[in-house]
């Protein structure tokens, strides 16, 4: 039996050039997010210039998702064309640009990247984690990284609430300023509880602006009793984004992976 044609189409590098498949680090708190934009630090601006500073003339980078400022990443693709006369050994690339690189960005991996891959429009999943410091007292250690929720939180009206917003819906409830189509596939979104640091785990193909912490700020109104299920069910099919949770902080949120169903032996 045939198999089917992959829908997907075949991305190239330019002519002269060749594609190198990267994985990066950062902290988000100096950035004003992945994106390159005039007149502030991003994530994109200054692995380019690391580039720059190895000789290459390379295209800019281009990463599995546009982190918003104050965002982290774990581990984040990305791809970079570069000419074909570009000498540095791709064995030792990693360590050459984490040379040039300030101390808040770190390339973990790099590799020739598989043919027709593309860090963005081959991306089949995108994964999040959010973390809440959930103690009466802050700790230092976390600052910067994850939410401090002083309050008790039932974590079982949280996943309850998870639970009726997952599925394939219409997020605008969770949106802010959105001009595209608002249908996502939200895959998982869940609580996992711990005895100082609480995880919420979001996947899906594709996000709407701020629709992770829209989500979470909501999950947080479950947890503080102020929000059932079925009210959770009712804002998102409101629709209305002065209905739902406000977004919550930045800082607690991480890109913490992807997919690529198509290069999953050669990209992992």
């Amino acid at each position: 039996m045939t198999e089917p044609a992959d829908p997907r189409p075949d991305y190239q590098p330019p002519a002269g050039h060749r594609r190198l498949h990267l994985t990066a680090a950062w902290d988000g708190a100096p950035f004003a997010g992945w994106q390159s934009q005039p007149g502030v630090p991003s994530v994109q601006d200054t692995l380019h210039a690391a580039f720059a500073a190895l000789g290459a003339a390379a295209f800019r980078p281009v990463a599995a998702g546009r982190t918003d400022a104050g965002v982290h990443a774990e581990a984040m693709p990305a791809h970079v064309d570069v000419p074909d006369t570009f000498r540095v050994p791709t064995a030792k690339l990693a360590r050459a640009l984490n040379a040039h690189l300030p101390p808040t960005v770190a390339v973990l991996h790099a590799a020739e990247a598989p043919a027709g891959f593309h860090a963005r429009f081959s991306c089949t999943e995108r994964q999040y984690v959010y973390r809440l410091l959930a103690h009466p007292q802050r700790h230092p250690l976390w600052h910067g990284r994850a939410l401090h929720v002083p309050h008790p939180l039932d974590a079982a009206a949280m996943n309850a609430a998870a639970a009726a917003l997952t599925g394939t819906h219409d997020f605008a409830a969770f949106a802010t300023q959105e001009d595209r189509q608002t249908v996502r596939e939200l895959r998982v979104l869940c609580v996992q509880p711990g005895p100082l640091i609480w995880e919420i785990h979001v996947h899906g193909e594709s996000f709407l602006r701020h629709m992770v912490r829209g989500l979470v700020g909501t999950l947080l109104l479950a947890g503080q009793g102020r929000l059932s299920p079925d009210q959770a069910a009712e804002i998102l099919h409101s629709r209305q984004r002065s209905q739902a949770g406000a977004n919550v902080p930045a800082h607690g949120l991480s890109f913490t992976g992807a997919r690529y169903d198509r290069f999953e032996a050669s990209t992992t």
